[in-house]
């Protein structure tokens, strides 16, 4: 199980630089393009879309690893068990928060597909397609709080304390 949530936050991470190069090559395109006379359609509109992919993408993985900016002026104050009560705490809000980002993206993913929005441009892309990305990675992103919460819950330290400790050590 637990290659299989490496995994999956691994992919998250892949998909967001994915998504990243992707707005990198259609700017590269269209300023190219601008030099021969063409133009790229709806360019703007795809780079929109890798835009938000990548944002909700890099989430999962980005928590995982500790990226996430945290304050810890107050945490290292905390002794170990005050500490423990903290993180279960945080997590159980953040996990709430995050299960309604995603049941909320998810629903617009739904609402889209069934009146079957498009995006005004040059080329009209069925809406539901590129939210399905942002919904996917709001679900990843469910899914590794609800794995920091249950190693919070079991007394354990979550995967991002580690790689915290590993950097302050590091300093």
């Amino acid at each position: 199980m637990k290659t299989f949530k490496e995994t999956c936050y691994q992919l998250s991470g892949w998909l967001s630089g994915f998504c990243i190069v992707a707005i990198t090559l259609l700017l590269l395109a269209q300023i190219v393009g601008r030099f021969f006379g063409f133009i790229v359609p709806s360019a703007e509109d795809f780079a929109g879309f890798a835009l938000a992919a990548s944002t909700f993408f890099g989430l999962a993985y980005t928590f995982n690893e500790g990226g996430h900016i945290r304050v810890t002026l107050l945490i290292q104050r905390l002794n170990k068990g005050q500490r423990k009560v903290q993180e279960a705490a945080i997590l159980t809000l953040a996990l709430g928060l995050t299960g309604f980002i995603a049941y909320s993206c998810c629903y617009m993913v739904y609402e889209s597909y069934i009146y079957d929005e498009v995006s005004y441009g040059y080329i009209p892309i069925p809406l539901w397609m590129p939210q399905l990305l942002v919904a996917s990675g709001a679900v990843a992103l469910v899914l590794a709080v609800f794995d920091a919460w249950l190693s919070a819950i079991r007394g354990q330290s979550p995967n991002y304390i580690r790689h915290e400790d590993e950097l302050s050590l590091e300093e």
